[in-house]
């Protein structure tokens, strides 16, 4: 059954959206069983945050794209909740920056892990299709 406006993200999506989830826990696991033991728990701590701030977004742009299909709102609109969904993210990585030197930093590379991570996941089921060609 087809419909003309699509309510839900397609499946792709949510199994990336998994993917980028798993992921970013086993990485979180895995930052913190190796950086604790070396005494820089707190680096471990704030990676996990820009680990977990990176799926918060990733998870608010599919229900941003669910609800943009749904209502069929205007560009600017949506181009609006974007940047400000981005611009939150960043003012909070650095307040997060600012009040926790030096190790406030892990942040960012738990945000920049996490796009990794993320682009990775999306990818992997266009290389299945293209590898069965």
């Amino acid at each position: 059954m087809v419909t003309d406006t699509p309510s839900a993200a397609p499946p792709a999506t949510r199994a990336a959206l998994r993917r980028s989830a798993l992921s970013a826990a086993v990485v979180a696991v895995l930052a913190v069983a190796v950086m604790v033991p070396m005494g820089h728990g707190d680096y471990a701590l704030f990676g996990c945050l820009g680990l977990a701030l990176g799926l918060l977004n990733a998870a608010l742009v599919v229900l941003s794209v669910e609800r943009f299909s749904a209502t069929k709102p205007s560009k600017v609109r949506f181009s609006g909740s974007v940047l400000v969904r981005l611009a939150a993210i960043t003012v909070l990585a650095f307040g997060l920056v600012l009040l926790f030197r030096p190790a406030g930093v892990a942040v960012f590379a738990g945000l920049a892990v996490f796009q990794l991570l993320s682009i990775v996941s999306a990818m992997l089921p266009l290389i299945k299709e293209i590898r069965q060609r």
